[in-house]
């Protein structure tokens, strides 16, 4: 089943449970993946939906911080509560421990890096970790190779 179809199906199911709050949040992912779904003028595969998504997740991440620091703490709770209900259908996330595992072990594949390098060990890593399957934020990944290679 796609990742639209399933969208589709638990839209309904949240319209029979009344249950507002996630159903504007699937109709929200709903659009957004049939949009770029126009735009590309082709159905998306997988990983193109995942990346629709991950991108959703970045904005409502930066839209709790705004609101966090404009005191609006209703709205970051609103826009919290969408993250939960995106995350669902993504792969689970790395965790800190184990994108710091990967980051070393890219270094070590390509020898003693120096920060000149980072460029590269940022693309490598991140490579890995899409092979993987892993979904990772490329931020908490520039911050381990930061510290990794300040060493």
């Amino acid at each position: 089943m796609s990742l639209v179809d399933q969208i589709q199906k638990d839209i309904v199911t949240a319209m029979k449970a009344r249950d507002e709050a996630r159903l504007s949040t699937l109709r929200m992912v709903k659009t957004a993946l049939m949009n770029r779904k126009i735009e590309k003028m082709a159905d998306l595969d997988d990983k193109e939906s995942q990346q629709v998504l991950s991108t959703l997740i970045k904005q409502r991440k930066d839209s709790v911080e705004q609101f966090t620091k404009g005191g609006r703490q209703e709205m970051a709770d609103k826009e919290a509560a969408e993250i939960s209900v995106i995350e669902a259908y993504l792969p689970k996330a790395a965790g800190q421990a184990e994108i710091e595992a990967g980051v070393k072990a890219v270094i070590a594949e390509m020898g003693s890096p120096t920060m000149k390098d980072m460029g590269t060990v940022m693309k490598n890593a991140m490579a890995k970790f899409a092979a993987q399957g892993m979904r990772v934020d490329g931020k908490v990944v520039s911050d381990a190779v930061k510290k990794e290679l300040s060493k």
